[in-house]
C-alpha cells in the first residue's frame, strides 16, 4: 500500500494523507515527478514501461516518472524513483525542477539533467521497466505519431530538448 501526501491548491503539504488509487477529495493535490536524463549527443534516455503495468503498459515513456510518497520532497522522489527504476543515484539537494506542470490532482515537477549513463550498467526495476534507450528528439516524436510512446504533447518534448541545458524561459 503506497501513501501519498495531500497538498492544496497553493502546492503547501496538509497533515493529511491518501493511499495510492482512493478517489481524490475536492481541494486535494499530489506531487509526481519526472526525471528526464540527457547525454552529451543531446539523446534522452527512455524506459519502456513493463506490458502487465497499469497505465499505458508496454509504452514507451521519459526517463523515468512517479508519485511522491508520504515524505518526500520533489527532490527526494525524484531521486528514490530514478535508484529504483533504473539503478542510478542522483544528487538533487542543489538542483531545482525545470518545469511544473499542473494537472486535474497533482503537480509534476520536471527535472532535466545532461548524465552520461552506460545503459548497459542499468538495474531495471522488473515491476516497472522493461527496457531503456537513447534516442533523438525526432525518435521520440516519431514514436508518438506511432502511438508506441506515451501521448505527451509534441511541444512538451520539444520544450524539454530545447530547455536541457538551461532554466527560464530566456535564453541569454
Amino acid at each position: 500500500m503506497e501513501f501519498w501526501d495531500i497538498y492544496d491548491i497553493e502546492r503547501s503539504r496538509t497533515e493529511r494523507t491518501m493511499v495510492r488509487g482512493e478517489p481524490f477529495k475536492e481541494g486535494d493535490y499530489h506531487l509526481v515527478i519526472h526525471v528526464c536524463i540527457f547525454n552529451r549527443r543531446g539523446e534522452m534516455l527512455i524506459q519502456q514501461r513493463q506490458s502487465f503495468k497499469e497505465g499505458w503498459p508496454g509504452m514507451w515513456d521519459l526517463t523515468v516518472g512517479g508519485s511522491a510518497t508520504k515524505g518526500d520532497t520533489s527532490r527526494s522522489a525524484a531521486s528514490r524513483e530514478t535508484m529504483e527504476e533504473l539503478g542510478i543515484k542522483l544528487d538533487l539537494e542543489e538542483v531545482r525542477p525545470h518545469l511544473t506542470i499542473n494537472f486535474d490532482r497533482g503537480f509534476d515537477d520536471i527535472y532535466l539533467l545532461e548524465k552520461d549513463v552506460d545503459i548497459g550498467g542499468l538495474d531495471l526495476q522488473y515491476e516497472e521497466v522493461q527496457a531503456v534507450k537513447w534516442a533523438s528528439k525526432e525518435e521520440i516524436l516519431d514514436m508518438i505519431e506511432e502511438s508506441t510512446f506515451i501521448p505527451y504533447f509534441p511541444s512538451l518534448i520539444n520544450l524539454l530538448f530545447e530547455m536541457r541545458n538551461q532554466v527560464g524561459a530566456i535564453r541569454q
